[in-house]
């Protein structure tokens, strides 16, 4: 059996609807405790897009795709 996960930990994806007002109230909303939610969230981020193990097909063709994007708006800057 799985052991229940309190509240407090629970991610927000996790956090069912009438559950929400409670979680909200356990988060901390001073500036310390948004700066560092902020950089857990970046971290998250940054190790999964920017920091990977190994490359593949899938970082080359984002950035392939964003040079056809800006090389658009460049080429048709009355858009």
């Amino acid at each position: 059996l799985c052991a229940a996960v309190p509240l407090k930990d629970m991610k927000l994806l996790d956090v069912k609807l009438g559950q929400l007002p409670t979680w909200l109230a356990m988060r901390d909303f001073t500036p310390g405790g948004i700066v560092g939610a902020v950089r857990r969230g970046y971290d998250r981020y940054y190790n999964k897009y920017i920091n990977v193990k190994k490359g593949g097909l899938g970082g080359i063709s984002m950035v392939l795709a964003g040079y056809v994007v800006v090389s658009y708006i460049w080429s048709y800057s009355h858009l």
